[in-house]
């Protein structure tokens, strides 16, 4: 069991705050389930001492299985940013499926999760509750992973084609600055667009042009995060924007807020 956790990855709005409140570790699963999933993770928290905390996450477009108390499910492609209210002493733990790697288990259009969840019933036909129970029960994070990985082993599809594919566009969007519009990523690709939508919506839940938009507020707001942004227009212009209140559009319309306002809410 490889602990992958360096710092916390993007998408975890005001890290710098977060990582004060929560442990987040990351972990490879095995072979056969590393075509499916790309890794477990678990967040531990104990603020007994301590106010609540609420963190904002903006989600990276993944499926992601979550083990919680009285909130175990099927969580999809959120749409915006999300919160999640922390208190007392706990943890959670999640799988987290590669972009297009839960099709296979659902074998319906992703995009009917996204921004909405779904029990362990309705799509693998399991108990909940005593599944729940008996991961959140285990004494260490191994144990976990190795409880949940025997419960997908039951229900382990065969690999689909198109899984790999998917991942692939979504590895090459987010790590190429200059695709900011889905006509980037076509060339960039050379998959017609039609077919590129088609195939996102089924696989992935959300558009590319969505896809696209996150990766670059991701980086947006670790920068913010880091305190290493001067000039909002260089930040624009180093995420690939020509147009700088387009990079403003996008960060209000997804994350919320504008990007000042992120800024001056680490203070």
């Amino acid at each position: 069991m490889e602990n992958k956790t360096a710092k916390f990855p993007k998408g975890v709005l005001h890290a710098m705050i977060g990582q004060k409140k929560f442990s987040l570790d990351r972990y490879e699963p095995s072979a056969e389930i590393s075509y499916f999933v790309q890794h477990y993770w678990v967040v531990r928290w104990d603020l007994r001492t301590e106010l609540p905390y609420s963190q904002t996450v903006l989600a990276h477009p993944n499926v992601n299985l979550v083990f919680e108390k009285g909130a175990t499910g099927i969580f999809g492609v959120a749409r915006t940013t999300s919160s999640h209210l922390l208190e007392g002493q706990g943890h959670v733990f999640g799988v987290k499926f590669r972009p297009g790697g839960f099709y296979p288990f659902l074998n319906a259009p992703v995009s009917k999760l996204s921004g909405t969840s779904t029990s362990l019933e309705a799509v693998f036909g399991a108990a909940t509750e005593q599944l729940e129970k008996e991961v959140l029960s285990l004494p260490d994070d191994k144990q976990m992973m190795k409880r949940v990985e025997a419960f997908l082993f039951e229900y382990l599809p065969k690999p689909d084609p198109n899984v790999a594919r998917i991942s692939e566009i979504v590895r090459m969007i987010q790590a190429d600055r200059s695709v900011l519009k889905v006509e980037d990523a076509v060339q960039l690709t050379g998959m017609n667009m039609r077919t590129m939508q088609r195939l996102f919506d089924r696989y992935v839940g959300v558009s590319p042009k969505s896809v696209i938009q996150r990766y670059r507020l991701h980086e947006a707001a670790e920068q913010i995060d880091q305190g290493t942004v001067q000039d909002w227009l260089d930040l624009s212009t180093s995420l690939g924007y020509f147009d700088h209140s387009h990079f403003i559009r996008d960060f209000r319309a997804i994350v919320g807020v504008a990007p000042n306002e992120y800024r001056r809410a680490q203070i």
